[in-house]
């Protein structure tokens, strides 16, 4: 089965789900003077997951929502746009999806809303988040939402055909890649989330000193990632084009994730015989995708905005998030299984998922990523050590 990337629209079925959870903000919600338009901009790729949850709210409740307006940016150029619009005194985007880069980047610079204040019109996070997916909502402090997550990688992706015997370890990559110059491929890491995944999974392979520390604890990655870059043509800006490029055979090996290898395979971008391995000293460097709100917003569209929180939390509305694979598994919430899915991803996850993921998920180590400060440094460090190599 070969599929183009949509959002499942569960229609009547997703408006029926509204009663599955009990959540205070429907209690407490006041309905806008009139509807509202709700602007939301995507950084990460989460409207391949979510837009089928907010198209369900504005049909369960057309006296708040009378439309959504969806667009989508690069996530480094965000937090710029978002800060002159601040400034201006003119915030015209209400609600931004995004990774851990544009969010932290935003907590750095305090351009979202503290939600702090407002956790009585939301759900109890700890109670219905996975337990890694709410480890992951303290990179928030409290200036956005968990709304879905993964176990994410560093994984390498590889075509058998092109590679007889895949590397087993960081070393073995290295000196692959000596032996076939341009062959393998990253992004970069601040607008990547496989190469940020990468950058991040790269301290626990090696044994650096401080994993948690890219200033101070990574003298190790960052030898082997100068090294690395001798054996690299150039870093992409975005992800995609290291898939095309694979898909295409321009390259043999691509740092990827769980859901970057399952979803361009599903999409047919990438051969389905592709193989995917991990690297000895694997830890799972874990990843989510974050609502956040600008300040700025008025306090009635922030009303109605908690309130499709309340509403994307419920488990038929998260099941969507299986996708296509694309962030695979996807749900943040507990006990959403693929059976609560839509047929068409289950029939993906099925043909294009791999048996081997249970066991690495349940076998291997998982961690949450830098917090947001140290994460800003990481990218910053990696602009100018070993991207800026590359023009």
């Amino acid at each position: 089965m070969k599929i183009t990337r949509r959002t499942f629209v569960g229609g009547a079925a997703g408006i029926a789900a509204a009663g599955m959870l009990p959540l205070r903000a429907f209690a407490q919600a006041k309905a806008p003077a009139s509807p509202v338009t709700i602007t939301v901009v995507d950084v990460a790729g989460n409207l391949a997951l979510t837009q089928g949850m907010f198209e369900n709210y504005a049909k369960a409740k057309p006296e708040f929502v009378a439309s959504f307006s969806f667009t989508k940016a690069p996530a480094p150029e965000l937090p710029a746009k978002i800060q002159a619009q601040q400034a201006a005194g003119k915030v015209d985007i209400d609600l931004v999806l995004t990774g851990t880069d544009a969010l932290s980047a935003g907590v750095d610079q305090g351009l979202w809303i503290d939600l702090s204040s407002k956790k009585s019109a939301l759900p109890n996070l700890e109670s219905i988040l996975q337990p890694q997916a709410f480890k992951m909502q303290a990179l928030a402090k409290d200036q956005g939402v968990v709304i879905t997550y993964y176990p994410s990688g560093p994984l390498i992706e590889y075509m058998p055909d092109k590679v007889a015997t895949p590397p087993k370890s960081a070393q073995e990559l290295l000196d692959w890649t000596k032996q076939n110059r341009n062959k393998f491929l990253y992004a970069r890491p601040a607008n990547s989330g496989p190469g940020r995944t990468l950058l991040m999974g790269l301290p626990y392979l090696l044994g650096d000193s401080n994993p948690r520390d890219p200033v101070n604890g990574w003298s190790k990655t960052w030898e082997y990632l100068a090294a690395l870059g001798e054996n690299i043509e150039y870093y992409p800006t975005g992800t995609a084009v290291v898939f095309k490029e694979l898909g295409e055979g321009t390259r043999d090996i691509v740092a990827t994730t769980t859901g970057w290898d399952i979803n361009p395979r599903a999409l047919g971008i990438v051969p389905e015989e592709a193989k995917v391995g991990k690297l000895e000293g694997f830890h799972w460097v874990t990843d989510a995708h974050y609502a956040a709100i600008p300040k700025g917003v008025s306090d009635e569209k922030v009303g109605v905005l908690l309130d499709v929180l309340n509403f994307i939390y419920q488990p038929q509305q998260q099941a969507i998030a299986y996708d296509a694979g694309y962030f695979y598994p996807g749900p943040a919430v507990k006990d959403v299984t693929l059976e609560m899915a839509p047929a068409e991803s289950q029939e993906t996850i099925k043909e294009f998922g791999r048996p081997e993921y249970a066991d690495w998920i349940a076998s291997s180590p998982l961690e949450v990523p830098l917090e947001p400060k140290q994460l800003v440094q990481a990218f910053r460090i990696w602009d100018e050590k070993i991207g800026a190599k590359k023009g």
